[in-house]
């Protein structure tokens, strides 16, 4: 979940705000708030609150993204698998329900599954800059 607008990223500086790359329609950003290491979203750079209504050259390089983000991760982290996903209305899960973005979660066996491990309080192996930096060299 993220707490901020997505657009509000889209607008600040890159590496500030851990933008990794834009597209002409799309950018694709670090979870400031991160299930797991290598946790990115895909969000388009239009306020878009639908996915049914977003246009097809948005949701076409969006899909375009989530392919090149996961080869990016597959490369840096070797997870053993992904879980890509959206949450559309607050009733679904949205953190942000008024700005559609995809999240592509690398997934190793024994990690945390989405879950605090003690008493709200998440594990990562490595902080947001240094998964940027790692991230930032494969787009």
């Amino acid at each position: 979940m993220v707490s901020e607008r997505v657009c509000d990223k889209n607008l600040a500086g890159d590496e500030k705000n851990f933008v990794l790359y834009r597209g002409l329609h799309n950018f694709v950003i670090l979870n400031l708030y991160p299930y797991i290491s290598g946790h990115l979203m895909i969000a388009p750079n239009a306020h878009l609150g639908e996915l049914d209504t977003a246009p097809k050259e948005t949701t076409d390089e969006l899909m375009d993204l989530a392919k090149r983000c996961q080869t990016a991760l597959r490369e840096i982290y070797r997870p053993q698998g992904f879980n890509l996903g959206m949450n559309l209305g607050r009733v679904a899960g949205a953190g942000i329900p008024d700005h559609i973005h995809m999240h592509i979660v690398p997934r190793w066996p024994g990690d945390t599954n989405f879950m605090t491990s003690v008493a709200e309080v998440r594990v990562l192996s490595e902080d947001l800059p240094t998964t940027y930096r790692k991230l930032r060299e494969k787009f």
